[in-house]
């Protein structure tokens, strides 16, 4: 009952009134009961001239306390004109994405994870007189350094391959760079290389592994026993005093995570640049690899890109025509090899119609890549590597070019080139 004695309209709902708080800025603005009224005049003036024409609204709001029978007005809301409009089907399409978007991010925190855990936990394997002989910067992404690669006779006792380890403490000591002990021997270095990396920098020096070379502490002659005598310590101390240059982190290639890593990415492309037919550590049949490659582009597995980096000594290919056993293949074509094998690597990762597949398998690539190698870079470091070679272009091969043969079937490697090629890496 209303407090002014008057009878209430039975037409005339009821309303509630509420005192909002005042905002800051409202002491500015005037009162806007009256565009309230002109605008509820309006929705008015609108329902009578449908309802005088013959219309049906097509849409009712009733106001509260009125219920069924409660008067219609007002233009209709934002909902009517979303759901006349197909508007709802937007907003589900909307929502779509958003969670779309959510699962692609998650899948990719998801890669990056695997990698981190996984290259930290390779790094954790170092031998620590390897680590002690280092002393680089973590930031490879804006200082450029030396990163010194290596590939070792190391093999797991379970092949059938020659020179296996016969026990896996030992072949654990070689994968770790250690220094041989308890009567485990020494496997020599299969293959060296230095990379600069950082600053926009990403460059490729291929050393021979019979490099003629002075080893501290032993005799001067090829430059990959060092391995075998003191781990990666020996052999990085060996090559800084080789070149004349600083070693900042060392890279030891595990032979069978490098397949699975190749593998994961696809297989690389090769352009080898004649027929090349090879049998490694006794072929195929002796638990080695047996590979067939034709000149050109090739498209090469784990399995196979591995044995091409080894090969050392070429076979007779079946057939005619020439190949690179009639034509000749040294310590210098396999280097080659191995940094064709490597540019192949970058070019999967960084081909702009690979991302799809790179992003599907991202998890399985990122828990792959570092079980491809013990390094000192860990998590932090090696993305870092990463994308410097993504940001600087591919360099041409470089490799030390002898002289001529030395001392007991090496390679003698003047002085003059070794300093050419450390300035060319440096600079």
């Amino acid at each position: 009952m209303p407090s002014d004695g008057k009878k209430p309209d039975p037409d005339r709902p009821e309303y509630n009134v509420y005192r909002s708080r005042r905002g800051l800025f409202s002491r500015f603005r005037g009162s806007d009961l009256s565009s309230l009224k002109g605008r509820e005049k309006r929705g008015a003036d609108r329902e009578r001239a449908a309802r005088a024409g013959g219309q049906d609204l097509p849409y009712e709001v009733h106001r509260s306390g009125s219920g069924g029978g409660g008067r219609r007005y007002g233009s209709p809301g934002l909902g009517d004109r979303f759901r006349r409009r197909g508007g709802g089907g937007g907003r589900g399409r909307r929502r779509w994405v958003k969670w779309i978007l959510f699962a692609c991010l998650g899948w990719f925190c998801l890669s990056v994870l695997a990698f981190a855990v996984s290259a930290q936990m390779q790094s954790m394997k170092l031998s620590g007189d390897a680590k002690d002989a280092l002393g680089g910067s973590p930031w490879i992404l804006t200082s450029p350094q030396n990163i010194l690669i290596i590939g070792t006779d190391s093999r797991p006792p379970d092949t059938l391959e020659p020179g296996a380890a016969e026990e896996e403490r030992c072949y654990d000591q070689q994968a770790k760079g250690e220094v041989p002990h308890d009567g485990c021997p020494g496997a020599r270095a299969d293959t060296l290389m230095v990379v600069r990396a950082g600053g926009g920098k990403f460059k490729k020096l291929g050393i021979p592994r019979d490099s003629y070379a002075a080893i501290p502490g032993h005799d001067t002659q090829k430059i990959n026993a060092a391995y075998a005598f003191g781990g990666a310590a020996l052999q990085i101390q060996t090559v800084e005093d080789f070149l004349g240059i600083k070693i900042d982190h060392v890279v030891i290639l595990n032979f069978t995570g490098f397949e699975d890593f190749i593998d994961a990415i696809g297989g690389v492309k090769v352009d080898v640049p004649e027929r090349l037919c090879a049998d490694i550590s006794g072929g195929k049949k002796n638990g080695g690899w047996s590979i067939d490659l034709k000149q050109g582009t090739n498209t090469l597995d784990g399995e196979t890109a591995l044995a091409y980096a080894r090969t050392r000594k070429p076979s007779p290919c079946p057939g005619s025509g020439t190949s690179a056993y009639t034509t000749g293949y040294d310590d210098l074509d396999r280097a080659a090899a191995q940094q064709l094998v490597m540019n192949g690597i970058k070019q999967r990762l960084t081909d702009p119609l690979r991302l799809p597949y790179n992003f599907i398998k991202g998890p399985i690539i990122g828990w792959t890549a570092p079980k491809a190698f013990v390094s000192d870079m860990g998590f932090f470091t090696l993305p870092q590597l990463a994308l410097s070679s993504v940001f600087a272009g591919s360099s041409k091969p470089d490799v030390l070019v002898p002289s001529g043969a030395g001392p007991a079937g090496s390679l003698d490697i003047p002085e003059s080139e070794r300093q050419r090629a450390a300035n060319a890496l440096e600079n």
